[in-house]
């Protein structure tokens, strides 16, 4: 008996999907794809109650472990006004050299992260770079001058580079296309509570400056770093890895889940590795176009973690105060990330989803500029929008071209390609805000501006009538097939 997946709707989350075709619950389809007459369809409520279980084990803590991950790489900036460039001597320049070069490192190694990621196995690699990255920030509090933080910067991207495109490829191991799209909105939106947690350590971290001889943007390095080391052994504890081996589930959960995944257009058969499906997606066009609009997508919200708190004191606040004052406006993105991303997911749209966010953003830059002479309330409230529509892209953009690469080595390095290319966002953000420009920084607004206009016109561009008409008519996407 053949098994069409369009008949199916496989989001199996309560708030997503349904079963919509019963015709299917006689397919006796097996989890090795074989016609199997023991094989039990699953009810809608059999399959939500299953999918709620996989999510509480995986995507909180996956999200928790990627919102240490950002706050590691971006409390630079709040270690910046504690006092950390005066206490070091440090120049303008190297700081924002020490901005950019973290992720030259994070480039050159996310390709190979990925695959010791395939080789060892999730929840032991993750655990070993987390460790090795808690310890170089605890390192962080140590630096003398501006070439030493610039050196562990570099090494800090080498140790951080593993986690984000490698949990992004274990989300797609887990889950289908559909429900992929809000599963990956929650782990990107915890870069958002990063910022907001991350201002509100810093302002209580700041008062104990003076412990020990150490001053505060010292202790920022030390307190933060703990969590990292922590949770980095706890990691090969609770994290599972594949479903194949996960030892949550029972035989009959694992079933269900293999059998969606196989049924899932997106996911093809192939899980053997070969260097010519390497090889394959890094001359793939569509590697290279998703690459291009991944740095557009991802260099303002790089430049708003890191320059953020410098935003803020640039608008009257005081070094204090402006840790705090930068809590709301990650809050604020933290909400819109999630909807625009739920919504994405459950009409099955990603592009106009995308420019509203885009537009969004472009919005609060030209509130940014144009008020800048105004009192400081009114570019807070520029700066609020600017930073909620930013972060309102990428999440959407991971979830589309994750799903667009057959076979688990062409999407794992698909996925690391792509994210390592378009963090050159990150080296680029890193010069963005320039202290000539302080306090209104409207040279940094202007081409982050450009940039918001550049991502919507790529998208209307690089689309027929027939296209447009096609994507809003039809709710599903097609992946390639496993070469």
């Amino acid at each position: 008996m053949s098994f069409d997946p369009e008949k199916r709707d496989l989001d199996g989350s309560g708030a997503v999907a349904s079963i919509r075709d019963n015709s299917i619950l006689e397919s006796g389809l097996s989890a090795d794809g074989t016609y199997d007459p023991e094989y039990v369809e699953p009810t809608a409520k059999e399959l939500r109650r299953l999918m709620l279980k996989v999510d509480l084990r995986i995507v909180p803590y996956a999200s928790f472990l990627y919102l240490l991950s950002y706050l590691d790489r971006v409390n630079i900036g709040n270690a910046k006004i504690a006092g950390m460039m005066e206490d070091i001597s440090m120049t303008e320049s190297e700081y924002n050299w020490a901005l950019s070069i973290f992720f030259i490192g994070y480039i050159i190694f996310q390709v190979p992260a990925n695959l010791m990621l395939k080789w060892m196995g999730p929840r032991l690699w993750i655990s070993v770079i987390m460790i090795v990255w808690g310890t170089i920030m605890a390192a962080m509090s140590s630096c003398q001058n501006g070439t030493q933080l610039m050196v562990a910067r570099f090494f800090l991207g080498v140790a951080e580079c593993g986690l984000y495109p490698g949990v992004l490829y274990y989300l797609s191991v887990w889950y289908t296309r559909k429900q992929v799209a809000i599963r990956v909105a929650l782990f990107y939106s915890s870069n958002t509570l990063a910022g907001a947690f991350g201002g509100l350590l810093a302002y209580g971290i700041m008062h104990m400056a003076g412990l020990r001889d150490l001053n505060g943007w010292q202790w920022i390095f030390i307190i933060e770093a703990l969590p990292t080391l922590l949770f980095g052994f706890l990691t090969y504890l609770i994290l599972p890895d594949y479903p194949e081996k996960a030892k949550f589930l029972n035989e009959r959960e694992r079933s269900v889940i293999l059998t969606n995944k196989k049924r899932d257009a997106s996911v093809a058969s192939d899980t053997h590795f070969s260097w010519k499906q390497v090889i394959s997606v890094l001359f793939d066009w569509k590697t290279w176009v998703y690459s291009i609009v991944y740095i557009c997508c991802a260099t303002p919200p790089y430049a708003l973690s890191m320059f953020m708190p410098s935003i803020v004191n640039g608008m009257g606040y005081t070094n204090v105060n402006a840790q705090l004052m930068t809590v709301p406006v990650w809050a604020c993105a933290f909400v819109w990330c999630i909807s625009n991303s739920y919504h994405a997911g459950k009409t099955f749209e990603r592009g106009a989803h995308m420019a509203l966010s885009a537009a969004l953003c472009m919005v609060g830059y030209i509130l940014l500029i144009a008020l800048k002479d105004q009192p400081s309330n009114y570019l807070y409230a520029g700066a609020v929008i600017s930073t909620t529509g930013a972060f309102g892209i990428v999440p959407i953009l991971i979830s589309w071209f994750s799903n667009n690469y057959g076979s688990e080595t062409r999407r794992n390095v698909g996925i690391a390609a792509i994210t390592s290319i378009g963090n050159l966002s990150g080296v680029i953000s890193g010069q963005v805000y320039r202290q000539s420009d302080a306090p209104k920084y409207v040279v940094a607004f202007s081409l982050l501006l450009k940039g918001a206009f550049y991502l919507i016109n790529r998208k209307r561009a690089g689309m027929s009538v027939e296209e447009v008409q096609a994507a809003i008519k039809d709710k599903t996407e097609l992946a390639e097939k496993v070469e």
